[in-house]
């Protein structure tokens, strides 16, 4: 058996309604994956199942998503293996030390396009970083500025495919996986 990571895009699924953790595992059991767990209620599923391709793997949870919930969702996965190696790379570990939840991932489906990791630099303030690692982009978010304009930048459109995650939650991830 392989442990994998899964990291939902959204689990907000209209006005007032979020998916339940409890019922993510439920459906992650539905499908067949083993020892489903979840850490916080903001779409994080760790599981086993024998090793398979990744990008069929998405597609099956996605899938399994929108006939339980009734919304598309992208979901990107990760092998244990790979979500340490990703927590490995974090090119910001003194200002992750400091404030974990000013510091994040966005994990790609697909490496990010270079121009487009460059072009996030413009949107970025003074007082924050931006970087790509193994095709994911990782950032450093003003503690000064209550929203910054680099968050509203780093979107689909412009990057593909993908999901932020904190450092305290990247962290906790990888202390899951690493057992």
């Amino acid at each position: 058996m392989q442990t994998y990571v899964a990291l939902l895009y959204s689990i907000i699924l209209g006005e007032g309604r979020r998916v339940v953790m409890a019922d993510l595992k439920a459906m992650a059991e539905s499908v067949g994956l083993k020892n489903p767990r979840t850490l916080v209620a903001t779409g994080n599923l760790v599981f086993e199942t024998r090793a398979t391709d990744i990008a069929r793997l998405e597609q099956r949870l996605e899938t399994a998503f929108e006939k339980t919930f009734g919304r598309h969702v992208d979901i990107i996965v990760r092998t244990a293996e790979d979500w340490l190696k990703l927590a490995a790379g974090n090119p910001f570990p003194g200002e992750s030390a400091e404030t974990g939840d000013q510091v994040a991932v966005r994990a790609m489906r697909e490496p990010a396009p270079a121009d487009g990791v460059a072009a996030l630099q413009a949107y970025a303030a003074e007082d924050e970083k931006v970087a790509s690692v193994g095709g994911d982009i990782w950032v450093v978010f003003s503690r000064e500025r209550p929203s910054s304009r680099l968050l509203a930048a780093m979107n689909h459109k412009r990057l593909g495919i993908g999901t932020s995650r904190n450092w305290n939650t990247v962290r906790k991830l990888a202390e899951m996986v690493g057992q």
